[in-house]
């Protein structure tokens, strides 16, 4: 655990109920209550890990090791349309033709 004192960053209800409505969500009041708990805990968290002094640890560009990343995307000649096609089941207009999705 953390040792040093950290600032609570303690949603108020009004906060709780602002971000329902962005994301749409109709909240119960006892879901408002459980999830201004959670969301200030995750504030709470961001704050500390805010504190940590990286001056000496040196930036990535990502997480993998330099053996596990993907090879360069070369770009190689594109298939022709009718090559593309010849395999299809059925076709309209140069274009795979698929069973309507709705009635």
């Amino acid at each position: 655990m953390h040792s040093c004192i950290i600032a609570r960053m303690s949603l108020t209800l009004a906060e709780v109920e602002h971000i329902a409505k962005l994301a749409r969500l109709n909240l119960t009041d006892e879901e408002k209550s459980r999830y201004r708990e959670q969301l200030s805990s995750i504030l709470d968290y961001v704050t500390m890990l805010q504190e940590l002094d990286t001056t000496e640890i040196s930036a990535s560009s990502g997480i993998q090791p330099e053996e596990c990343r993907l090879r360069m995307d070369d770009p190689l000649t594109a298939m022709s349309t009718a090559d593309l096609l010849k395999n299809a089941p059925a076709t309209t207009k140069n274009q795979f033709k698929v069973p309507p999705v709705f009635e």
